[in-house]
């Protein structure tokens, strides 16, 4: 292969681009906003920096392989942070849970909750290596282009039931329902709902475990910088601000990609990172089908993020805090599947100031409150007129659980909802990470890598094998790349 062409400059598209021109194939990416970044876009306002999102890295060994395949050196372009704890887990009757890697400090706070469940921790603890083992070491680098790929590995699979979700797993080692929550909501940092989403997503533990929780000084658009500029050292072409209006095909192969502009460039090879709904609509007939097929599926929820420029310092509040609501089940079930605009919504609430000051103006500091909601095919929410009201919602909330005079203090303020998602992102009804997790759309019954009809498109992101998550995409990168570069 000579060439290619990547559209979508996400962390999937750029960690694929860099993987092809690292291998000495000619390679553009075109993106259609005007900075590169996909869902980890960024917005500077009033002297604060707002990431979009996410916020949470982890694994950062996958990343720095990246820069190894040129011998280089991440570190050269790019600080990344630790985090401790990686979050702070908050509920409304005033427990508060601090998740770490420090073994003693953990198993204190475990002992605390209930001394009976130190000893389930470790058993879960134990659990999570497995399924790290079978699903992330083995697997999340590996195309499932055939159905006799995903027989190879059911017998591992099997062997931890991940027929049974990530609650129903956790709360077969854990009694007390601070725990069971602690240890299952990760699970929604990828689109999945604890309650239904597979027990093999219980390898994200050991993940954080292992490698910890970090954030990239100056914020996650400082990694994205880095990756574009590593991908344009090595030779790469970015192309911003020019969506893709078709994938041209000829005699079943992909031939030429034309944006808006009326750029055109064939290659040899065309991969996507953008949403895969959107992907099939440029294909025009060729994609029909497929476009079709893919309606019908499950799709994750959607989310709506209030960004806070606030006056003061808040020392006392970490760099990532989960606030739990009342509700954990119901919460969950409106938000997956009664498409009910919850009243007393969770909040994953990240505050880049508490590690980097330089992402707000001397004496305030930067936040955003994440809340997930369901997204526009299950609740048809006219976000235009919604949206101010659900931001109320949450400040009612931070102002209730951590932050008496929020309001007093809110300097810079604006929100992202589902519809944003859907214009900016083309992203079908909204959903944030593509496809639900769910079993029976993971490994091959997921997106494959490869399109089965069109021998030379390929996929990359959150809605192929593996998923969502930066590890997740990073993975699915290597795994399209070995296809395309076989």
């Amino acid at each position: 292969m000579k060439d290619a062409i990547v559209i979508g400059a996400g962390f999937g598209g750029l960690a694929l681009a860099i993987r092809l021109q690292s291998a000495g194939v000619q390679t553009t990416l075109v993106e259609a906003r005007d900075k590169p970044g996909g869902r980890a876009y960024y917005w500077e306002r009033d002297g604060h920096t707002f990431d979009a999102g996410p916020t949470v890295i982890t694994d950062p060994d996958c990343l720095k392989r990246l820069w190894g395949l040129s011998g280089q050196d991440m570190a050269k372009d790019v600080e990344l942070l630790p985090i401790d704890p990686f979050y702070a887990l908050s509920w409304p009757d005033g427990v508060r849970f601090d998740y770490t890697n420090d073994e003693p400090r953990l198993n204190a706070q475990i002992a605390a909750l209930n001394p009976d469940d130190v000893v389930g921790y470790r058993r879960f603890l134990a659990y999570s290596e497995g399924v790290w083992r079978e699903g992330y070491k083995k697997l999340g680098t590996k195309a499932f282009l055939h159905f006799s790929d995903m027989l190879k590995a059911a017998p591992a699979l099997a062997r931890y039931q991940a027929w049974r979700s990530v609650y129903s797993i956790v709360s077969t080692f854990v009694r007390d329902e601070h725990l069971r929550e602690a240890l299952s909501f990760h699970t929604l940092l990828v689109g999945g709902n604890p309650m239904t989403t597979s027990s093999i997503y219980a390898l994200i533990h050991k993940l954080e475990r292992d490698g910890g929780v970090w954030f990239a000084r100056g914020g996650t658009n400082r990694l994205v910088a880095a990756m574009v500029g590593l991908f344009e050292r090595l030779g790469g072409e970015v192309r911003l601000g020019d969506p893709v209006a078709r994938i041209e095909v000829a005699n079943g192969r992909a031939t030429a990609v034309e944006t808006q502009s009326g750029w055109r460039g064939e290659a040899e090879a065309v991969a996507s990172n953008a949403d895969l709904t959107a992907t099939y609509r440029m294909l025009g007939e060729a994609g029909a089908k497929r476009l079709k097929a893919l309606k019908r599926k499950r799709w994750s929820p959607s989310l709506f993020v209030l960004h806070l420029g606030l006056e003061g310092n808040f020392p006392d509040i970490p760099h990532h805090m989960i606030l739990f609501g009342p509700r954990y089940r119901g919460l969950l079930s409106d938000i997956y599947s009664n498409g009910r605009l919850a009243p007393d919504p969770a909040l994953y609430l990240h505050h880049p100031t508490a590690t980097d000051p330089s992402m707000a103006p001397p004496g305030h500091s930067t936040f955003y409150a994440l809340a997930p909601v369901p997204h526009m095919g299950k609740a048809p929410v006219d976000w235009k007129a919604e949206g101010e009201r659900y931001a109320e919602t949450i400040l009612d909330t931070l102002e209730q659980r951590l932050i008496p005079d929020i309001r007093s203090r809110v300097r810079t303020r604006f929100h992202y909802a589902p519809d944003d998602f859907q214009s900016d992102l083309a992203a079908h009804l909204g959903s944030a990470f593509s496809l639900e997790p769910v079993l029976w759309q993971s490994a091959w019954l997921r997106q494959h890598n490869r399109d089965d009809d069109i021998s030379n498109l390929y996929f990359v992101g959150a809605g192929t094998h593996p998923g969502a998550g930066i590890p997740g995409v990073i993975g699915s990168a290597e795994a399209t790349a070995g296809l395309m570069l076989a």
